[in-house]
């Protein structure tokens, strides 16, 4: 039997020669004999169909499509060209069935109006736009399923294959993990940039809960950790439009590809094995081979774009640990079984802590830092003091010195009768300053000092009387002067001469007896 065309060809013969072109022209074109074009020319196939879109300008595209919708003609048919017009106008279905009834005697229901509608707007989708991007512009990532991993115990267990296509050169990079977290995507991303030896200025993704709090086309939330990856690399992750894999065809098709080139029917004893062979099947395989779209060997593509790409930071990303926290009513968070202080004002509030193996960084909503704690053992609490309020800090523990000041700053009776009772109480004096200051709130100073004056000339240093001298008062203790002189008292001469008489008489009553002979 001959050999016969394809339908898309006898298509492009028929349609060319109905546009004007001679046989000739059409077998250069088409690369057919002159001879199998007249024969179709002539006697096309019976029952031919075309096998793709009709050409743009051709009768066949500017020819109405035939209704092939079964049953009855519509209600709606003898109105069609006033729906058209209307729908032209851009009203809704609604409105439309409005005026039809009111305008046009319109008795049918508003349902056959909407299936009216319906397969008016029914037409030959759009074909699909290629989206081809510069060198160093960007990377597409996703994952799949990878070999299984036979463990010493026989069970098998499926990890996830992570990959990144640059989409200019379908360069790519493949590794295993068995979850799909935050850290090991951000690893294995990094792990990518570093085998490019480059960054690429945007990295497209889906909406994987490991990157994306919440997806939204327009405005959507990344993880604070994920931005500040993509600011230690200079990059920017765009996450498609939900349920749309066709943004990120590019990497979607590059999973099949290792999925069913380098993966499927192999099994493996570990995820350091598998990610060890698909190094080597990249290298050797997935690098060598000539692409389907851009017909060039991947890792001649590959080298035209590296010095495109953005160059690499010093270091690599950070390694932490980040999760989001409720303060509690002590003004503390929970942070790997230890408590740290945070500002009062987030009392009852959620904040974002980063932690590793020597700090805890501490940010609010807007990712600004308000506190940084250096690590400590479960169970310890860790507190600084600007993190107390001021109403929650005691008087006592501000020091004897701070409450010197302030007892200053009442009188300078208060100050010497503070320093008075320190003196003779001691450390239990610490607590009474404190009762001192607090007389401010129900008594003014100049009473208060006044008190102090009148407690200091009694010689009393207890709280208690200085709280009855302001409450009932009390006199100034008066000190008198002795008198020399008073009419009433003796001079102090007569005094002195009865004193020297009594001597004197002792001294001659010694002196007689002594003559005598008596004994003294």
């Amino acid at each position: 039997m001959a050999n016969q065309l394809k339908m898309a060809v006898v298509h492009a013969i028929l349609t060319l020669a109905q546009l004007g072109w001679s046989q000739r022209r059409i077998a250069g074109v088409l690369g057919v004999d002159r001879e199998t074009v007249a024969r179709y020319v002539h006697s096309p196939p019976a029952d031919s169909k075309p096998a793709t879109n009709p050409i743009p300008g051709s009768a066949a595209a500017e020819a109405p499509l035939a209704d092939k919708s079964s049953g009855p003609e519509s209600l709606c048919e003898p109105f069609r060209a006033v729906i058209e017009t209307k729908l032209g106008q851009g009203l809704t279905g609604q409105r439309i069935y409005q005026d039809l009834v009111e305008g046009h005697g319109f008795t049918a229901s508003y349902s056959s109006v909407r299936r009216f509608l319906q397969r008016l707007g029914q037409s030959q989708p759009l074909p699909f736009r290629r989206l081809e991007v510069l060198p160093g512009e960007q990377a597409q990532v996703d994952f799949g399923v990878g070999a299984p991993i036979l463990r010493p115990d026989d069970k098998r267990r499926c990890p996830h294959v992570f990959r990144v296509v640059l989409s200019f050169s379908r360069k790519a990079y493949s590794e295993v993990v068995y979850h799909q977290t935050t850290e090991n995507f951000l690893r294995c991303l990094e792990n990518a940039f570093w085998h490019f030896g480059g960054v690429t200025q945007t990295t497209v993704i889906d909406n994987l809960k490991a990157a994306v709090s919440r997806a939204d086309w327009y405005d959507p939330d990344l993880h604070p950790k994920i931005q500040s990856f993509c600011q230690h690399y200079g990059t920017v992750i765009l996450p498609t439009k939900p349920r749309m894999p066709r943004h990120k065809g590019k990497v979607e098709r590059g999973i099949d590809y290792v999925q069913s080139n380098a993966l499927k029917g192999r099994t493996f004893a570990s995820l350091a094995e598998q990610n060890q062979h698909l190094l080597d099947w990249e290298r050797r395989i997935a690098d060598t081979r000539i692409h389907g779209t851009t017909r060039k060997q991947v890792r001649v593509l590959f080298e035209e774009e590296k010095p495109y790409l953005t160059p690499l930071p010093t270091g690599r990303f950070p390694s932490f640990e980040e999760g989001r926290r409720s303060v509690h009513r002590d003004g503390h968070i929970e942070v790997a079984k230890a408590y740290y202080s945070v500002p009062p004002e987030y009392t009852g509030r959620q904040v974002w802590v980063r932690w590793d193996s020597h700090l805890v960084r501490i940010f609010n909503s807007k990712m600004e830092s308000i506190a940084v704690h250096v690590q400590v053992e479960p169970g310890t609490f860790q507190t600084q003091d600007r993190h107390l309020h001021d109403k929650k800090i005691s008087q006592v523990e501000k020091g004897t010195v701070w409450l010197l000041r302030r007892s200053t700053l009442i009188g300078t009776h208060v100050e010497q009768w503070a320093r008075q009772m320190l003196e003779t109480r001691g450390i239990s004096g610490v607590r009474i300053l404190v009762g001192l200051l607090s007389l401010t709130r129900s008594y003014t100073r100049d009473q208060i000092d006044q008190a102090c004056s009148v407690a200091l000339t009694h010689g009393a240093i207890r709280l208690k009387t200085l709280r009855q001298l302001l409450e009932r008062g009390g006199p100034v203790q008066q000190q008198f002067a002795f008198l020399d002189e008073h009419p009433i008292i003796r001079p102090m001469a007569d005094y002195e001469s009865v004193v020297q008489n009594a001597l004197g008489t002792e001294a001659d009553q010694e002196r007689s007896l002594s003559q005598k002979g008596v004994p003294r």
